[in-house]
């Protein structure tokens, strides 16, 4: 990844960060989908420079990667983002800095929705007490205190009144080696393990 530009939120009373994280990450995610270069598939790829931040956990600014230039122009986020520019601010395109020499990984992890009804399951099948089985996913509890984003489905039936809120939990991993692999939609990399990607961190 050769070049960035950061997306700074500009919170104030009435549209507090994490308003405006989901507000603007569903606009990165529909202008990613709309640039998508094969299914569920991104060219450009994001950052959370100031992830672990003690204000708020994911900072606040969203970095994006391109291999190109052209790829960052052609997203056109001024597009995406006009009516949030009173809550945004844009950088111009710029190359990533060559002194750079560390990686890091944004993956999405996902965890069981219904804890009780997974202990339930496994009680059953591992011939164990709801207390036991509920024991065995003690550790989920505690990994979902990683940082996220409520994002709202566009799978959702756009007639329907009721459009639903899910959560997108970020993992964020350092390396002192890049990896090439394939980013999704969420600009997030892909999770297989053979398909890995990092991008430059500074």
């Amino acid at each position: 990844m050769k070049y960035y530009l950061d997306i700074t939120l500009l919170p104030d009373a009435e549209a507090k960060i994490g308003f405006l994280w989901q507000k603007v990450y569903q606009q990165v995610h529909l202008a990613l989908v709309e640039n998508k270069i094969a299914e569920n598939q991104s060219a450009i790829a994001v950052s959370f420079p100031k992830y672990g931040d003690k204000f708020f956990p994911l900072g606040d600014k969203l970095r994006l990667f391109s291999e190109t230039q052209q790829q960052l122009e052609q997203l056109n986020m001024g597009h995406w983002l006009n009516r949030l520019t009173d809550y945004t601010h844009c950088t111009s395109i710029k190359e990533v800095p060559l002194s750079v020499n560390q990686s890091a990984c944004f993956k999405r992890k996902q965890f069981k929705s219904n804890l009780l009804r997974e202990a339930a399951r496994r009680a059953k099948y591992k011939n164990e007490s709801i207390e036991q089985a509920m024991a065995h996913f003690q550790s989920y509890k505690k990994e979902c205190t990683l940082p996220f984003i409520a994002i709202e489905s566009l799978s959702t039936n756009k007639v329907s009144a009721d459009r639903r809120i899910f959560k997108i939990f970020i993992e964020h991993q350092l390396s002192d080696k890049a990896s090439v692999g394939e980013f999704n939609c969420y600009g997030l990399s892909h999770r297989d393990l053979n398909k890995v990607a990092t991008v430059p961190w500074f």
